[in-house]
């Protein structure tokens, strides 16, 4: 498997007159309306991480879809937003940035929450790539009814003229298939961008940094998620174990954070490194050992020197 952050090689040209196409696709959205679940869900294991929690994505996200027609190469995305903080603004910049690469947009509405002002917005939004085709995902079909559903398509249908509107449930693997076959027409004929066994284009470092993330991430109060950061300082492989130390720190903004963070007695902080643990030693094939360090980094979501340190 390859999880290099390096220049992807192209592998072997398909043959003459073939039909093979690749190339990129990015989902947009409001905040938690399953664009990670339907990026893991398409690549066939975990590449970005997933929680209830908005603005969990904080990276672009290269997922990558093999299959005998062509190649995806799928761009998950911060969901867009109206920025309150600096983290905000670079977050919409990273979206803003990368729509402005992909070949194709899929715009993601979930069927169980009626379109608002935040999915008007981004629609519109959308006029500003005329480059990339656009696509209507209907997520999460399986939390409501099939009048529910119909009712969504038909809203959906009125925001644009898109080159195809598609229900699935990511959860429930209902119409992957067809999604994956319709972006993959949709795409222009190139030989593979990558080679056959690559699924993401995410560090090792990274996706460990984001697996201790999302485990800090469940259960914490519901303005925590933002000011919570993760950098790894160390991963060193044991010479006289299979073991591997990972030494990772966990930001918050203030020390009452630092607080609910830990836990009374550290409970919860000891929580936090056994959920980790339970992502990572699979990840790596081997037993992990990690050590997290809750670290208070004052209103970094706003200090622009902070936020490069933290890798924004």
């Amino acid at each position: 498997m390859s999880t290099t952050g390096d220049d992807p090689t192209p592998s072997a040209a398909p043959p003459r007159g073939s039909t093979y196409r690749a190339g990129f696709v990015s989902f947009v959205g409001r905040p938690n309306v399953g664009k990670s679940t339907l990026t893991n869900a398409l690549v066939g294991q975990k590449v970005a991480i997933t929680s209830s929690k908005p603005q969990t994505t904080r990276r672009a996200i290269r997922g990558i879809v093999h299959q005998a027609t062509g190649q995806l190469v799928l761009v998950d995305t911060p969901g867009m937003h109206r920025p309150r903080t600096l983290l905000g603004e670079r977050l919409n910049d990273i979206v803003q940035t990368t729509l402005g690469d992909v070949d194709v947009i899929g715009f993601c509405v979930p069927a169980d929450e009626k379109i608002g002002p935040g999915d008007k917005f981004i629609n519109e939004q959308l006029d500003a790539y005329p480059r990339a085709k656009k696509v209507a995902i209907v997520t999460k079909t399986d939390a409501t009814s099939r009048p529910a559903v119909a009712e969504q398509l038909l809203a959906v249908s009125r925001l644009r003229d898109w080159e195809a509107i598609i229900p699935l449930s990511a959860v429930s693997d209902v119409q992957l298939d067809v999604l994956t076959a319709e972006l993959i027409k949709l795409m222009p004929v190139s030989q593979p961008l990558y080679p056959s066994d690559a699924v993401t284009e995410e560090g090792l470092t990274d996706r460990v940094a984001e697996y201790v993330r999302e485990a800090a991430l469940e259960g914490v109060q519901d303005e925590l998620p933002h000011s919570l950061a993760v950098t790894i300082d160390d991963m060193v492989e044991r010479d006289d174990k299979d073991l591997l130390e990972i030494y990772a720190n966990l930001f918050v903004e203030r020390d009452s954070q630092k607080a609910i963070v830990i836990g009374r007695g550290g409970q919860r902080l000891r929580e936090v490194g056994e959920r980790a643990r339970a992502q990572i030693e699979p990840l790596v094939g081997k037993q992990v050992f990690l050590s997290i360090r809750v670290k208070v980094a004052k209103d970094w979501q706003r200090d622009p020197k902070q936020l490069g340190r933290l890798g924004f």
